[in-house]
């Protein structure tokens, strides 16, 4: 379900990361490195910077300063293999609601030059093999997540970025998503992840927090 190379050792890396909100510093200097098999939990206060650092690491918002590198090159340097090497999950589930589950995933690696292979594996993996004919428009909040969630299982892409990836999750589908997660670290897999929940990311898993770099300001937009 993952695609990941057996015998490559990735490396993502952000180095001296500046970002700014309304003039004010969202955070400045930050840092950090992430191999294959790792993972990051982005912690820390509302409007500390976790999706504004998200963004960046996908490729949908740039910094100020500062690079994002992947084994050495920067991302922007070739933004459509970046894109092929990223699973992301952003606040909205970005589902059609007249596709059935399977199709929405189905569309989107198709729109995104992904083979659909991984789809069947994704949705059991998350318990949504019974769903998976039904609209999306049917579906429970909780239900459309775990689709948005099972498409970035299916992407057989590296390094998971998940922005509050258990928002409308029941407790069952959070341990669905810790088991997808633990399988895809063991794969070689990358994940980082803002959450506020205590969703377990596995052995070894760090933790920055954006703010602590620089300090964004209260209140603001995460």
């Amino acid at each position: 379900m993952t695609g990941l190379h057996d015998t490559a050792t990735d490396m993502l890396a952000a180095r001296d990361l500046i970002a700014r909100r309304g003039g004010r510093p969202v955070f400045a200097g930050l840092s950090f490195s992430l191999s294959s098999g790792g993972a990051l939990r982005l912690a820390g206060r509302n409007g500390g910077g976790k999706t504004t650092l998200l963004r960046i690491l996908v490729g949908l918002g740039r910094a100020e300063a500062g690079t994002v590198e992947w084994n050495g090159e920067a991302v922007a340097d070739d933004c459509e293999a970046h894109a092929m090497r990223v699973g992301w999950l952003g606040h909205a589930d970005a589902l059609k609601v007249a596709l059935t589950a399977r199709e929405n995933l189905e569309s989107a690696l198709r729109v995104a030059g992904r083979p659909t292979d991984g789809v069947p594996a994704a949705l059991e993996a998350l318990g949504l093999t019974r769903l998976a004919e039904l609209p999306a428009g049917w579906l429970s909040s909780g239900q459309r997540r775990r689709v948005a969630l099972a498409r970035v299982l299916a992407s057989g892409a590296p390094l998971w970025l998940l922005d509050e990836p258990t928002v409308g999750l029941d407790a069952a589908s959070v341990a669905a998503l810790e088991g997808a997660i633990a399988d895809h670290r063991s794969a070689g897999g990358m994940v980082i992840a803002a959450t506020h929940t205590a969703l377990d990311l596995g052995d070894g898993a760090d933790s920055l927090d954006p703010a602590a770099h620089g300090g964004a300001t209260a209140g603001a937009a995460a």
